[in-house]
């Protein structure tokens, strides 16, 4: 098929777009690897900017998980995530599949409670005194309980349940099954794609963890790993005349920004194959 100029010149510019954009994504990203790795004598020597160092040096990353109690709020976050995330799932499932069942008795009155939720919240003060009556505070399940069941979460899943034949609902009743078994049976394997993509949503989410932390957490102990990074981008830059013995804080800020990331970097592209599959179950009928 021969192009005409006209596509030929379009294809470039959305080549030249593109390109720009992945260099505006890469670029930072490289700043910020290239500075953590780099001696703070040649850190200096280049003004700060470096995007490929010429020597390299761990002394940032070592610091970092030595001095600052990062693998302590490494380790809270990652039970947050990995803790958090199984309880969303679990009760969003709960809740998205009777809610997809156009004979549950009062599905219409729950679908508004879901949707009120979306627009209007209790507010700051009265989620805090609910919290603080449950006997949460200073614990790590104030950051994972208070947002259990994301509201939009539930309504894509209730979507996605929607959109299977009832043909297979029909004959797992026909076959005895009941209804908490045809969901564990059925409903969830075949749901799998639909999961991973908003068990992603969900664990981003709790490994951004920041506001419930200083909301409800006053134990520095239990404090997660983005409430300790935030404390090491607000320190004071330290002495240059020191340069030899002492860690620029430079340094090690974009050290901690690549330890907060890298997991979620890492895991990414073992979830990207289901993602846009994820996205697009559930979303066209007919």
């Amino acid at each position: 098929m021969v192009k005409s100029l006209e596509d030929r010149i379009f294809n470039l510019l959305v080549c030249l777009f593109l390109g720009l954009a992945a260099l505006g994504a890469i670029l930072p990203l490289m700043y910020v690897v290239s500075v953590s790795i780099t001696p703070i004598s040649e850190v200096l020597k280049n003004g700060g900017f470096i995007l490929i160092p010429k020597a390299v040096t761990f002394s940032a990353y070592e610091q970092l998980f030595t001095q600052t109690g990062i693998p302590r709020a490494f380790a809270v976050t990652a039970f947050i995530t990995i803790a958090g995330t199984a309880v969303n799932l679990v009760l969003t499932a709960l809740m998205a599949y009777p809610l997809s069942r156009k004979l549950m008795p009062g599905r219409s009155f729950f679908l508004l409670m879901i949707l009120f939720t979306m627009l209007f919240s209790g507010g700051i003060i009265p989620t805090y005194l609910v919290v603080k009556s449950l006997g949460l505070l200073d614990s790590v399940w104030s950051m994972i309980l208070p947002n259990a069941v994301w509201s939009f979460n539930v309504l894509i899943m209730k979507s996605f349940y929607e959109g299977m034949p009832e043909e297979l609902f029909e004959s797992a009743r026909i076959d005895g099954a009941k209804e908490l078994r045809i969901l564990l049976q059925i409903v969830v394997p075949l749901s799998v794609p639909s999961m991973l993509t908003i068990g992603l949503f969900y664990m981003v989410g709790h490994w951004n963890e920041f506001f419930q932390a200083i909301m409800y957490v006053t134990d520095r102990s239990l404090f997660p790993l983005q409430v300790i990074i935030r404390e090491i981008l607000m320190m004071t830059q330290q002495p240059l005349e020191n340069a030899e013995n002492v860690l620029p804080t430079e340094t090690m800020q974009m050290a901690a920004v690549i330890t907060a990331s890298l997991p979620i970097i890492v895991v990414y592209p073992f979830i990207q194959k289901h993602f846009t599959k994820g996205m697009l179950l559930g979303s066209v009928k007919g």
